[in-house]
């Protein structure tokens, strides 16, 4: 029964550790542009753009004039950038999540894996002190690789030097979890700190 204890545990970043907003870019972005608010947002939420300078493909230059030539932007690359980083914040749910997580260290492993640019990446280590609380940051950027590709989960398995049914790992997207949990980690839907909590518990983690 040993050999099937929890060891590591995966904490995804967004909506998780931080919360973030594309809207509050989208809003302050429009008067720069003839497009819609809602054009914006779904440009820098879900799109084949983003997801490549998540994936780490594109540099942040290409991705600006990219970006500046599909929208149309009237704005510089100065301009833009506080307008791009500045969507995070913390939530009172951030805090306990981060309270836990440090809890959680001293008895195991502890990562986060995040599906992230390096312009957010960058922003957040300098201004959302959360990073200590973990052993590990793996980022999809430097993967080359975006969650839910199983690839993205089997590196971090070899990152944490684990095996599946020794890794707990949360997620507030249902198909990152699912995509996680078919390679046979322990993956749970993160609906808030108590639900997270009862699943550490249900799964044998002691804090």
């Amino acid at each position: 029964m040993d050999n099937n204890r929890i060891k590591a545990i995966i904490f995804d970043l967004g909506n998780v550790l931080i919360d973030f907003d594309h809207a509050i870019a989208a809003k302050r972005i429009a008067p720069f542009t003839d497009k819609t608010i809602s054009g914006i947002f779904d440009l820098f939420f879900n799109s084949e753009i983003t997801g490549l300078f998540e994936a780490g493909k594109i540099a942040p230059p290409e991705f600006f004039s990219r970006v500046k030539e599909m929208l149309n932007l009237r704005i510089g690359y100065g301009e833009f950038l506080p307008i791009w980083n500045e969507i995070f914040f913390l939530s009172p749910k951030n805090h306990l999540v981060y309270n836990l997580a440090r809890k959680l260290k001293e008895s195991y492993r502890l990562a986060v894996l995040s599906n992230i640019n390096i312009l957010h990446f960058e922003y957040l280590k300098k201004n959302f002190p959360v990073f200590d609380a973990f052993h590990n940051i793996i980022t999809s950027f430097e993967l080359g690789l975006i969650k839910p590709d199983p690839r993205v989960y089997i590196k971090t398995l070899e990152v944490l030097q684990a095996q599946p049914i020794n890794v707990f790992y949360t997620d507030d997207r249902p198909e990152l979890v699912e995509s996680a949990k078919s390679l046979g980690i322990r993956s749970f839907v993160f609906k808030n700190t108590g639900q997270l909590k009862q699943d550490l518990i249900d799964s044998g983690v002691e804090f």
